[in-house]
């Protein structure tokens, strides 16, 4: 389980990226040039992927205390597809 402090931060992240989708969509709308556009498709990307990694390692984390989170095979295979979708 993530921190109270680490929740704040993500929730932070995910404003900001909240932000930034819009701030593409006005792009778009307006005919901006594509290059900047997809300047700011990158940045939203790397954005996603630092929350996801974060998110991941805190469930990692909770999982590596709770024996019951890795309890056989199916659970193991589980979080290892889990993470590697992040």
């Amino acid at each position: 389980m993530l921190s109270m402090e680490a929740r704040q931060d993500l929730v932070r992240r995910l404003r900001k990226i909240e932000g930034q989708a819009r701030g593409i969509q006005r792009m778009v709308d307006e005919g901006r040039d594509c290059r900047e556009i997809l300047d700011q498709l990158a940045s939203v990307r790397a954005a996603t992927r630092h929350v996801g990694r974060e998110l991941a390692k805190g469930y990692l984390a909770g999982c590596l205390n709770d024996s019951l989170c890795l309890q056989d095979d199916a659970s193991v295979e589980e979080l290892i597809a889990l993470l590697m979708r992040v």
